[in-house]
C-alpha cells in the first residue's frame, strides 16, 4: 500500500492552525460541510464534500462523481466514497477516529442533519463553534491575495469592453448576459454573482434583478459585478452615464464618491472595522442623504462574495494586514434612481492599497 502524501502549502499550515483552534476548545475533532471552507482547507473542489480533521488525520467524505478529483486535488485526506448523505457513513468515520467531541459550523449545519447525527453517534457530543474556520479566513495569505487580483483584473478588462459596446436601446439583462460572457471568455469561471444592472430609477434598488428596461442617454446605468477566478471574486460597482448628469443626481454622486475616499483613507491596521463604515455614514449623513444609505459600507471578499470583515455599524473588529474588503458607499432615491461606487481593497502593513484600478464614474457617449 502506497503511503499517503504529506499536504502540501498551504493546506498543511491550514489544517495546523485548525487543529491548534480545536485544542485550544478542547474539541477533539472538528467537520466542514461548507464547499467554501472545504476548498480552504484541502483544496477539495468537488459539490458534494464533507471534511473530517482530528490530531492525526483528514478524511474527505464524497461519492463517486469526485472520486478522481479527490484523488487529484486532496490525495493527502483519506477518501471515503458514500453512497448516500445520510449522516450514518460521516457517524462511522467520527467512530472510527475516536472523537468524543466533535466541532463543527451551526451556519452550515441544518436542524435535520444536527438531529440525525447526533442520534446517530449517542456517545460524542456535538459542540457548535461557528467561528473556527471563518476567523482564519478573513487574513489572505499572497497566493490568495493574487487570485483577487486576478478575478478583478478580468472584470475591468470586461468592463472596459463594455464601455465599447454599450449602446441606448439595449436592456439591463442584454448588458448583464454579455458582462457574463465577456468575464468568461477572459478566464472567468463564471461571474462571482447575477451582475446588477440597473437603469435610471431601478438604481434606486440595492440589490436590483436585471430586467427589460433599456439604456438611455437621459438616465445614468448602475453595474455591480464580479468575476471568480481560481475560485476566488472580485466585486466592484460603476455609474455609467450614456449622457450627461442628470442634475438630481449630480450632488449625489458627488457625495458618494467624497464617502468612498474617506473611508478608503480610513482604512488601516488597528482601526475598528465600525470606524470606516463610520467615516462613510458621517459624510453621506451630513450632506443631508443619511436615511438614503441603506446598507453597511462593505463587507470582505475571498472565496466566498461576503464574508468576514462586515464594515458596518456595530462591528468592533479591528483590522489586519491581509484582509480584502470592498468599500461601497450609495445613496438611494426612489423614483429618481441611485449611485453607488465600490472597490476592493487589501489592508496593507502601514495601511491599504486600493486593487481596483477603474475610474469611479465613467460618461459614454
Amino acid at each position: 500500500m502506497s503511503k499517503t502524501p504529506a499536504a502540501p502549502a498551504p493546506y498543511a499550515d491550514r489544517i495546523e492552525r485548525l487543529r491548534a483552534a480545536c485544542r485550544q476548545r478542547k474539541l477533539d475533532g472538528y467537520l466542514l460541510l461548507n464547499r467554501m471552507d472545504q476548498i480552504w482547507l484541502t483544496g477539495f473542489t468537488g459539490e458534494d464534500g464533507a471534511v473530517l480533521v482530528n490530531e492525526r488525520h483528514v478524511v474527505l467524505l464524497t461519492d463517486g462523481r469526485f472520486d478522481e478529483t479527490a484523488d487529484r486535488e486532496a490525495p493527502f485526506a483519506r477518501k471515503v466514497l458514500r453512497t448516500s448523505r445520510t449522516p450514518d457513513i460521516t457517524a462511522r468515520e467520527i467512530r472510527r477516529l475516536k472523537i468524543a467531541r466533535l466541532g463543527f459550523d451551526p451556519r452550515h449545519m441544518n436542524v435535520q442533519t444536527f438531529a440525525e447525527l447526533r442520534k446517530a453517534l449517542k456517545g460524542s457530543r456535538l459542540n457548535a463553534a461557528s467561528a473556527l474556520i471563518s476567523d482564519m479566513r478573513r487574513i489572505k495569505d499572497p497566493g490568495e491575495t493574487a487570485r483577487i487580483r486576478r478575478a478583478i483584473e478580468i472584470a475591468e478588462q470586461a468592463f472596459q469592453n463594455l464601455l465599447e459596446w454599450l449602446r441606448p436601446g439595449m436592456t439591463e439583462r442584454e448588458v448583464a448576459a454579455r458582462l457574463v460572457y465577456d468575464m468568461q471568455s477572459r478566464g472567468a469561471q463564471e461571474a462571482a454573482f447575477q451582475p446588477i444592472v440597473a437603469v435610471g430609477p431601478n438604481a434606486s434598488l440595492p440589490h436590483y434583478e436585471p430586467g427589460e428596461r433599456r439604456v438611455t442617454q437621459r438616465e445614468g446605468v448602475l453595474i455591480d459585478w464580479g468575476a471568480r477566478c481560481d475560485w476566488y471574486v472580485s466585486d466592484l460597482t460603476r455609474m455609467v452615464w450614456p449622457g450627461s448628469i442628470p442634475p438630481e443626481l449630480a450632488k449625489v454622486c458627488k457625495t458618494v464618491l467624497e464617502a468612498l475616499e474617506l473611508a478608503t483613507a480610513a482604512i488601516k491596521p488597528g482601526v475598528p472595522a465600525a470606524k470606516i463604515d463610520q467615516a462613510a455614514r458621517a459624510h453621506i449623513t451630513q450632506a443631508g442623504f443619511g436615511k438614503q444609505f441603506t446598507h453597511s459600507t462593505g463587507h470582505g471578499i475571498g472565496l466566498d462574495v461576503h464574508e468576514d470583515p462586515g464594515l458596518r455599524k456595530r462591528n468592533k473588529l479591528p483590522l489586519e494586514a491581509g484582509m480584502v474588503v470592498t468599500v461601497e458607499p450609495g445613496i438611494y432615491l426612489p423614483g429618481v434612481g441611485g449611485v453607488r461606487i465600490e472597490n476592493d481593497v487589501l489592508v496593507t502593513e502601514t495601511g491599504h492599497e486600493v486593487l481596483s484600478a477603474l475610474p469611479a464614474t465613467v460618461r459614454v457617449r
